[in-house]
């Protein structure tokens, strides 16, 4: 099959490895790809949200399936254009990509189908969303409606934390129009999981659980970010809480998203907060989460391709997935600065001496090739070192030795990366 890979972050990276690797992979582009992509694609330079580019170079190419790795292509309705154009693609279509596109969309489509989350309330004007959240005291969130890259999320511990971040949203416009509407919702207490599961408008096929790290700094301080790293499995979600994330959450959003003329295709991915009367669910993505992709597909035994073919296809009631007993974990190597103003340009060395380490992987996420050839850092999330162990310490104990040895005085990771999951391993 001539495939394309549509994003150029560490999730496409992790997917470009993990279908190069399938028999039914012929030939494989990415676009745009980056530095480390090109290892295993043919990287090609069109962006992402450039819907008529895709579309044109994947009727060029004579393109047999598309991949869409992030989230603002689907939410532009690019599956919906391939789909027109008789190319078969993997993600759902703008009409059920809202369920990400629009924090208020998921929000109503959980009051009407009784699927547990935290109480809110949906503003575009400043002084309503205040008087709510006076109403309701704090701890308190405010969120951005629309896609703000993992930004708009304020988890305020005061209520004068949660009246700036109002001002900043509806006054300052700081998110655009992502931010000229807010959810504010309640606080939820407890340990959050990731719950991934591929979808095909009317079958769920649950994949594994991740669990992220959302904080820029080591003990979970500092500002919100796109994740600083993650580790698959996650310890909290035993058998019997995932059946449950599958019988109260997963499988009421397709029921009711089938009802309503919005039938859900693609990876869903949920992420649910497991509080102490059982779990909520916090929001819902409709691409794999970055970097919980780089960890899943790490432990993926089965064939990735052939399930996200399914998907597409609507035939996942005949799949099952099998999964790497090992853990993985990936630790997120960011420029000095973020999720603030980073610089872009600094050299990165020493992958190289990676390259004898059992059971590692660097997967890049904001990469280029300076005219010499040396790598250079060129986002805010540049590199994920994921490494495989028997258990989350074991894995997390190999990526930080890998991080170790790359010389990159530009960058930053935290170093934590997993402690929940190792202190449950030590008891």
């Amino acid at each position: 099959m001539r495939i394309l890979v549509v994003g150029s972050g560490g999730r496409e990276h992790a997917l470009c490895w993990a279908i190069a690797a399938s028999p039914l992979c012929e030939t494989l582009y990415a676009a745009p790809g980056n530095a480390g992509i090109a290892e295993a694609a043919e990287c090609v330079p069109v962006a992402a949200e450039d819907v008529d580019g895709i579309v044109r170079f994947a009727r060029e190419k004579a393109i047999d399936f598309v991949v869409v790795g992030p989230e603002a292509p689907l939410v532009l309705g690019l599956v919906d254009r391939l789909k027109e154009a008789g190319i078969l693609a993997f993600g759902p279509s703008a009409a059920a990509a809202a369920l990400e596109g629009s924090k208020g969309f998921m929000k109503d489509l959980c009051a009407r189908h009784g699927i547990p989350t935290a109480a809110y309330g949906r503003f575009t004007d400043a002084d309503a969303a205040k008087a709510y959240i006076r109403a309701q005291g704090a701890p308190i969130v405010v969120k951005a409606d629309g896609l703000a890259a993992g930004k708009g999320v304020t988890v305020a511990q005061s209520l004068d934390e949660a009246l700036a971040a109002v001002d900043e949203a509806l006054g300052e416009k700081r998110f655009g129009e992502a931010g000229a509407s807010i959810v504010v919702e309640e606080f939820m207490a407890g340990e959050e999981v990731s719950v991934f599961a591929l979808a095909d408008g009317s079958n769920a096929l649950i994949l594994a659980s991740a669990q992220d790290h959302k904080t820029a700094y080591d003990g979970d301080r500092g500002p919100n970010t796109g994740g600083m790293g993650a580790y698959s499995p996650a310890p909290v979600m035993t058998e019997a809480l995932a059946a449950e994330v599958e019988r109260t959450i997963l499988r009421p959003t397709l029921d009711g998203m089938k009802a309503e003329g919005m039938p859900y295709s693609g990876v869903l991915y949920a992420g649910i907060m497991v509080t102490a009367t059982g779990p909520r669910l916090l929001e819902y993505n409709v691409r794999f989460g970055d970097p919980e992709c780089q960890v899943l597909m790490m432990r993926a035994m089965s064939d990735i391709l052939p399930a996200l073919i399914a998907s597409a296809e609507g035939e996942l009631d005949r799949f099952d997935f099998r999964w790497y007993p090992e853990a993985a974990l990936t630790v997120v190597m960011a420029a000095n600065g973020y999720p603030g103003a980073y610089d872009k340009g600094s050299p990165i060395q020493g992958l190289e001496a990676l390259e004898d380490m059992e059971d590692v992987k660097v997967f890049h996420a904001g990469t280029a090739r300076a005219a010499d050839g040396g790598l250079v850092a060129t986002g805010g999330r540049v590199l994920n070192v994921t490494a495989l162990g028997r258990t989350v310490a074991e894995a997390q104990a190999r990526a930080y030795a890998a991080v170790d040895r790359i010389d990159w005085p530009g960058g930053f990771c935290r170093r934590d990366i997993g402690w929940r999951a190792v202190a449950r391993e030590k008891g």
